[in-house]
């Protein structure tokens, strides 16, 4: 017989079963584009590859994968003492997965944060691809000339990845981005198989993720991205619940930065991220509860502020509309970075608010038939959810003098989400 797993404020996932769409998702909103089965959509009209480092001067072209790899190399050439090439690994057949690490040589020992963008960890969004690549040559080249990038390099340690899984993005060959795929070369989404904070991850570990784990941790990066396509909108943690069931700590910050992404892209192009929501923003777990995805891994097992970016409506964005889509996002991109520098006041990651439930005792945990709670006042009211955020038991404490016992032998075996009513969720893991 399974046990019974509870856990204060949120329960980690044991079954894929529990993933379902939040009740906004399943009426309103635009379905998202890295659901199962995924959303195709039409060829492109136009689809123009750059061969030669020449052909992509222009930047409506995606680059073949030599070109791509060259770029990479030519920056680092150029600009010696500013960047380096950081080798994340190779893919299951044999790609480069590389970062570009923005870092100027200086003899002080001025601290600077660690930023990461991450691009096209599914293979067939590659409008994302195109902007990292831009982004690095336009950071690169206006050191120096450029105040706020020159102030944003001089303060911040930078990293770009643009392109996550190579194998998908020239799944028919290095040659071109035509019929790529969202898969790895397992045909495993690679977005799925992080490890989960709040549950069980399906797959294997995939190479590619083992690889990216290594990197980030071998780092410490504080604020980073996770660049898609498919839609418009800023989709903030959690993926793997709803906001009402259980809000990420920073949420309202979230909201805040989320906000300025959008308004700041509308100044140059008042249409875009209106397709899923009319704000252009959204909690991840409202538009569609998925799970072992990196945006929750980085927010809980790194303390590092992640938020996924859906930047275009078609996920192999027509090469003609690539500088369109770099004219109203390039600020947004610049200006995220610079949110480092602008925290959640007294916010150093999730493992913070542990602490904060240290006079919580729950126990025993697994439990098969009744649970007890330690540290709540009197006339604290308890309540037990399921991962759907129906209330399933309350109780009330009488007094200071008396635990609360709760019996739960009549319930499936399964996880339970457990808390105070109306108190602000938070996360353990027990």
């Amino acid at each position: 017989m399974r046990k019974k797993i509870l856990f204060a404020g949120i329960g980690l996932l044991l079954s894929a079963s529990f993933c379902s769409l939040s009740a906004v998702a399943q009426g309103v909103l635009k379905p998202r584009p890295d659901a199962f089965p995924p959303v195709d959509e039409p060829a492109p009209k136009v689809l123009n590859m750059a061969s030669s480092l020449e052909q992509m001067a222009s930047w409506d072209r995606y680059p073949t994968y030599e070109t791509y790899l060259a770029m990479m190399s030519r920056w680092a050439q150029e600009f010696p003492a500013l960047c380096h090439v950081d080798t994340i690994g190779t893919s299951l057949e044999g790609r480069l997965i590389l970062s570009m690490y923005i870092e100027p040589q200086t003899d002080d020992d001025l601290y600077r944060p660690e930023f990461f963008y991450s691009s096209t960890i599914h293979g067939d969004e590659v409008t994302g691809y195109v902007m990292m690549l831009r982004l690095i040559d336009t950071l690169l080249h206006g050191y120096g000339t450029n105040p706020q990038y020159t102030d944003l390099i001089n303060r911040t340690r930078i990293s770009i990845n643009p392109l996550a899984n190579p194998d998908g993005t020239y799944h028919r060959g290095n040659h071109t981005v035509q019929g790529s795929q969202r898969y790895n070369a397992n045909g495993v989404d690679l977005n799925r198989n992080y490890p989960d904070p709040f549950g069980a991850t399906k797959e294997p570990l995939q190479q590619e993720n083992e690889l990216m784990i290594a990197y980030v941790t071998a780092h410490h990066f504080k604020l980073s991205a996770n660049l898609h396509g498919g839609s418009e909108v800023m989709n903030y943690p959690w993926d793997c619940f709803t906001s009402t069931t259980n809000p990420h700590p920073a949420a309202e910050w979230w909201q805040e930065v989320c906000h300025r992404f959008v308004d700041t892209s509308r100044t140059y192009s008042s249409t875009h991220f209106r397709d899923v929501t009319n704000s252009g923003v959204i909690a991840g777990g409202d538009w569609y509860v998925i799970h072992g995805g990196r945006q929750d891994y980085m927010n809980y097992y790194h303390n590092c502020l992640e938020v996924t970016m859906e930047l275009s409506t078609s996920k192999t964005l027509s090469t003609d509309k690539l500088p369109e889509y770099w004219r109203f996002l390039q600020h947004s991109l610049v200006n995220y970075i610079a949110e480092i520098h602008s925290l959640p006041e007294g916010y150093n990651g999730i493992s913070d608010l542990r602490s904060q439930t240290s006079d919580l005792s729950v126990y025993p945990n697994p439990a098969s038939d009744r649970v007890t709670l330690d540290g709540l006042n009197a006339g604290d009211r308890v309540e037990l959810l399921d991962l759907n955020g129906r209330v399933l038991i309350q109780a009330i404490k009488q007094s200071d003098n008396q635990a609360i016992t709760l019996d739960v032998s009549g319930l499936p075996s399964g996880t339970y989400l457990l808390g105070t009513a109306g108190s602000k969720k938070i996360i353990i893991k027990l």
